[in-house]
Parts: structure tokens; sequence; C-alpha cells
């Protein structure tokens, strides 16, 4: 490779690099006030599989055609204390966003058979509900 085309090269890189990460600062500013909301669900003792079916047949089709975003399902590991935890956290790009979407959710028909089906064979003991922001720092951001 010459001495000129090394050149071009290293300029081609650098200037790619350069409209990739005034890409990635947009994103960040377009996502500055992107929100977290981390859910933990504390089922009926012996009812956690049944939670779990729930959110795995039906519920999270739903949190997802009102794009509730959710990052991940988790179960509690540590016993005994957690044994009975259902744990999500949801993404959204902001407060006013994630109302919007709730309350389409829970307006939709298809949430009143979920609320049914709750009636009838119990398993939410109750739940704890935290919006988090990410720190300056956060590789979630």
């Amino acid at each position: 490779m010459t001495h000129n085309s090394t050149r071009w090269t290293v300029c081609g890189v650098a200037l790619i690099s350069f409209a990739a990460g005034g890409l990635l600062m947009r994103t960040s500013w377009a996502d500055a006030n992107r929100i977290y909301e981390l859910r933990v669900y504390h089922a009926v003792p012996g009812k956690l599989s049944v939670m779990e079916s729930r959110f795995r047949d039906t519920t999270s089709k739903l949190l997802a055609k009102h794009h509730l975003t959710v990052t991940g399902y988790w179960t509690g590991d540590d016993s005994p204390g957690s044994k009975d935890t259902f744990v999500f956290l949801l993404s959204h790009r902001n407060r006013e966003e994630a109302k919007r979407n709730w309350e389409a959710m829970r307006t939709d028909p298809e949430f009143e058979k979920i609320l049914k089906a709750e009636q009838t064979e119990k398993t939410l003991e109750k739940a704890d509900v935290i919006f988090m922001r990410p720190t300056d720092f956060s590789s979630m951001k």
C-alpha cells in the first residue's frame, strides 16, 4: 500500500468514525428522557408458575401490542425470600409515552380477559413498581 492510499484509508476510517459518533450522540440526545420501569411482582405462594404461564402465553404479547417494550423477565433465585418473585424491566422513551401505552393496554378488551383470569385464580399478592432514569455513567441509556 502506498503512503498516499494509507493516508486516504486513515482519513476514510476517521470520517466514518466521526459520522458514527455523531449519529450515536444524536441518538443519546434523542433518548435523553429514556426511562426504565422495574416491576417486581410478588406471587401468591405456589402460584409463580401460573403467573409465568400467563406472561408467556398472553401478557407478554399484549405488552408488545401496546409498545410496552420489555427488556427482560426474571424469577428470584435466592430462597426463601424471592422464590415467589417475578421481575421484569420495561424501557420507555419518556414518562408520557409510558403513561399513554399503559392506559391503552388497560382499556384493551384482551386485558379484561387477563384480569378475569386473575380473579379466577389469584397469582399476584403485591406489586412494586419503580420508574428509573439512568445515571450519566450508566451503560443503559
